[in-house]
């Protein structure tokens, strides 16, 4: 991306009331509180007033709650990001369609996404990721991080990305598949990515390490996830659940596949599935050709297309 100084317009963070960059409250005693879901409507007079006395030529609100905070702006155009949650959610998205007015564009992660929101005009910005960091490890360096994590040669490491304690992610899901893989005999062991502690560098062992990463999270819950664009840089197998821009990220990426759900909900037969799909990858032993299949979801790729999304609003 350009340096600030370079560009033609000012950047100065996001102006959402839920961004991680809104300033947030004081209590009695000089303490800061943490913004919560209140803070979505007692943020939008402190936008405004940055907003106003901040020089800014357009404001970037992400997520559809924060919609509401920056309607009170005026004199500069909106864009609207939207993530999933706030679309697939009914209660998040009736907030959304209530609050956001008219943003001069709307931008979502995945066209699938798009869809689902019934907007036809909305512009697709993939979310990115840091090819830097995530890159594929030699196989020395791959074993080495095995050793390092506690595993075998023999073990096949399936990977869990998020805690086991998020009801979206479908861990119970994820350790029935696991089941079922060590009924057909395959000697395999989980492995969760997050860690008390752990900064984001730390993560790239653990997909180093794996051999196979099993998304399992809720139908109409996810937007991306991220995890599937890290696993596939690093040239990491994937199996996951039709959800969120999988199908698109996982096209043409070998081996790796996307499991449909059940036409009617069914853990079970979506389980079995699951297996079905994830026991033949790890019998392969071999990774994937990921990282040469989805370049454009560089993270430096997805920062031009946003550049380019706020020059043509800010040309109107």
């Amino acid at each position: 991306m350009a340096d600030a100084g370079q560009l033609p317009w000012r950047v100065r963070g996001r102006a959402g009331g839920g961004s991680p960059q809104a300033r947030p409250r004081r209590r009695r005693g000089g303490c800061r509180a943490v913004p919560g879901k209140a803070d979505y409507l007692l943020a939008a007079p402190r936008v405004r007033r940055r907003a106003g006395s901040g020089g800014y030529d357009l404001v970037h609100v992400h997520y559809g709650l924060t919609s509401l905070s920056s309607r009170l702006v005026t004199g500069v155009p909106r864009v609207l990001s939207l993530y999933g949650s706030d679309i697939n959610e009914p209660w998040q998205a009736r907030i959304t369609r209530l609050t956001a007015g008219r943003p001069a564009v709307r931008v979502y992660p995945s066209r699938r996404l798009v869809e689902a929101a019934g907007d036809p005009s909305g512009v697709v910005v993939p979310n990115g990721i840091d090819f830097d960091l995530f890159t594929p490890l030699s196989a020395g360096e791959r074993a080495a991080a095995r050793s390092r994590l506690g595993f075998t040669p023999d073990d096949l490491v399936v990977l869990f990305g998020a805690a086991p304690d998020n009801a979206v992610k479908r861990y119970d899901i994820f350790t029935a598949v696991l089941a079922g893989l060590r009924e057909r005999g395959l000697p395999v062991r989980e492995l969760i990515l997050p860690g008390p502690g752990q900064v984001r560098a730390d993560v790239v062992p653990k997909f180093a390490a794996a051999d196979l990463l099993l998304v399992t999270s809720r139908q109409g819950t996810e937007s991306g996830p991220l995890i599937v664009k890290e696993a596939a840089a690093m040239d990491l197998p994937v199996v996951s659940v039709d959800v969120g821009d999988v199908r698109e990220v996982l096209a043409g990426v070998s081996p790796s596949a996307v499991v449909p759900f059940p036409s009617a909900p069914s853990d079970a037969e979506l389980v079995a599935a699951l297996v079905e799909a994830s026991a033949p990858l790890l019998e392969s032993g071999t990774r994937s050709d990921g990282r040469s299949k989805i370049a454009r979801y560089d993270q430096q790729a997805a920062v031009r297309e946003l550049e380019s999304v706020y020059e043509r609003v800010l040309a109107r």
